[in-house]
């Protein structure tokens, strides 16, 4: 399960883009807390102890205790962090309000542990997914997911449908979606491109020189 974490925030009275600039300046960081059957909030936590924070977690969808100043501690799920897209800072973020009854979607990283058959006897590990979409309620929201490859073979690949998830959690893709394959060695690809390119120009009947060098005769 994932561990929950304490951030401190505080009302936010100022709005606008001015303000929210200076606030920023000011080393806070707007935010806003929505959610069934509550009013939303506009709020303020400290950048730098956000920032601390997501340095220490596996993912961006984590669960936290944020206390607000004057309102006591509430329980929310990080929902979406709006980047500046030049510098990559936190310019925004949206808690969601939840309770044991909420369910909740999450992008969960998945590691892959052990070495597989085919990566043994040369074969390349190509992993399409790092992250895995799910949902759950927030007491089962795992950390993060692992799976053993060592079964995998040459040519084998991992879908989705083969992954173990821990009770209560539940993916939202197809089982069929491939999250890591084992490949050949690009050495190997091209050397088998080679050869059948070359099998190709061998089937082509040559051309004689002769066949060449004479002129089409005039009608």
């Amino acid at each position: 399960m994932s561990k929950k974490t304490t951030l401190k925030a505080a009302p936010r009275l100022r709005s606008g883009s001015g303000k929210l600039k200076q606030m920023r300046r000011e080393g806070w960081l707007p935010s806003v807390v929505y959610g069934r059957g509550v009013e939303n909030e506009n709020l303020k936590i400290d950048a730098k102890t956000f920032s601390e924070l997501l340095a220490h977690s596996s993912s961006d969808s984590i669960l936290i205790n944020l206390d607000v100043e004057g309102e006591g501690t509430r329980s929310v799920f990080l929902k979406t962090i709006q980047h500046d897209p030049l510098t990559g800072k936190a310019l925004h973020v949206d808690f969601l309000s939840v309770n044991d009854k909420t369910e909740i979607t999450a992008n969960i990283p998945i590691h892959l542990t052990g070495e597989s058959k085919g990566v043994k006897a040369g074969g390349i590990l190509e992993q399409y997914a790092h992250t895995i979409e799910i949902t759950c309620f927030p007491k089962d929201l795992p950390e993060e997911l692992e799976h053993d490859i060592t079964a995998l073979g040459d040519g084998d690949s991992l879908h989705i449908g083969e992954i173990s998830f821990p009770s209560g959690v539940t993916p939202t893709h197809g089982a069929e979606v491939v999250v890591a394959h084992i490949g050949k060695p690009a050495a190997l690809v091209s050397e088998e491109a080679s050869g059948t390119d070359a099998a190709a120009a061998a089937e082509v009947p040559a051309t004689s020189q002769k066949e060449e060098a004479e002129p089409a005769a005039a009608e």
